[in-house]
């Protein structure tokens, strides 16, 4: 049986998950989709999708999804529901995990590596943030899960935003770049989002390529096209908008302990010196180190190495092989809660060949 790809959608409360979700559900076109709540909330999924309101676990909904509560633990539920389709008892193609609303999307994500019999049923396939432009700022001022839910996104949805000025939303795009420049940001109305922005991102998937212009910190250029902020932070975008630093006017210095950096070099790496060092610091920091990813140029092999982790949890791959005219160096991002950027930059640059 092929994988069952999983989504994780957290945010913080009122940022418009049930909203998204219920709009994913209407739209479902044919797909059969599980929906594991972390807790009810306040606001329910409509009833009027829902067939029964039963004291069930799980719920069979009239447009052929199932919705479902964490009994147990994740674990538990993850492996009820992959038995159930196994047996042929419940039938859906993919699972969506909504988070409650002050929840740490790290531990969930784990529970997709370590546990062999949900790794043996399921792909995770990204982490989608969303954020309520109106609220966003006391919240990420005063909420260290709310950065944290930033720091691990693969993608950010921005809702509410029609409640807050431009000026105010490219403040909030800047501020949420600086956390997490690998997760393209879009502005979505109402939770219209399709379907293709929620599904089969592969955010997880170790080949990805890894979307992020490292330029984006740089203090120096001034160079700054500030008409075209509307630009969704696309895959494979090199807008100039995209390089924000802090050196550009909005002066919105909030120093958040989530942050994220990058490391380049177009020297090779001492394989055995880098997993010494990266072993080293997981060890120390991995708590605090939310998502790390980089597309490596290793010695000794000619192809393209993808590595990532999440929190103590690390691995890497073979990507495709360094093209005739490709320029061979390595990219990584780190994005981490006060990470000693200095400390990680020297490991690495003293992890070369």
């Amino acid at each position: 049986m092929s994988l069952i790809p999983a989504t994780i959608l957290t945010g913080f409360l009122g940022s418009g998950k049930t909203t998204l979700l219920k709009r994913v559900l209407a739209e479902a076109h044919g797909q059969k989709i599980a929906i594991i709540e972390n807790e009810f909330g306040e606001e329910n999924i409509d009833s009027d999708i829902l067939v029964t309101d039963t004291k069930e676990q799980i719920i069979q909904m009239s447009n052929g999804c199932i919705c479902c509560t964490i009994r147990e633990d994740l674990r538990s539920t993850l492996s009820d529901l992959a038995e159930k389709k196994r047996k042929g008892e419940l039938d859906f193609e993919r699972v969506v995990i909504e988070t409650t609303g002050v929840a740490d999307p790290g531990p969930v994500a784990q529970t997709f590596f370590m546990d062999d019999d949900v790794a043996e049923s399921y792909l995770l396939d990204s982490i989608l943030t969303l954020v309520d432009a109106k609220h966003a700022n006391s919240q990420l001022n005063d909420r260290q899960e709310a950065r944290r839910q930033i720091g691990f996104a693969d993608r950010i949805f921005i809702s509410k935003s029609e409640l807050v000025t431009t000026a105010e939303l490219d403040a909030l795009k800047h501020r949420l770049l600086h956390m997490n420049p690998r997760a393209p940001q879009q502005t979505v109305h109402f939770g219209e989002v399709a379907l293709a922005e929620v599904f089969d991102l592969r955010g997880f998937n170790l080949n990805a390529k890894l979307d992020i212009d490292p330029d984006f910190l740089k203090e120096d250029d001034h160079d700054h096209h500030h008409h075209d902020h509307d630009h969704v932070h696309g895959e494979h975008c090199d807008h100039p908008s995209h390089q924000h630093h802090h050196a550009h006017g909005h002066h919105h210095h909030v120093d958040d302990d989530v942050k994220s950096f990058v490391f380049k070099s177009d020297r090779p790496f001492d394989a055995a010196k880098l997993e010494d060092f990266l072993g080293a610091v997981v060890n120390i920091y991995g708590p605090r180190m939310l998502r790390y990813k980089g597309v490596l140029y290793m010695h000794g092999t000619e192809r393209k190495v993808i590595f990532q982790g999440v929190h103590q949890l690390m691995g890497s791959d073979l990507g495709s092989p360094w093209l005739a005219n490709e320029k061979k160096c390595s990219k990584m991002v780190f994005i981490g809660i006060d990470l000693p950027k200095d400390i990680f930059l020297q490991g690495m640059e003293q992890s070369l060949v």
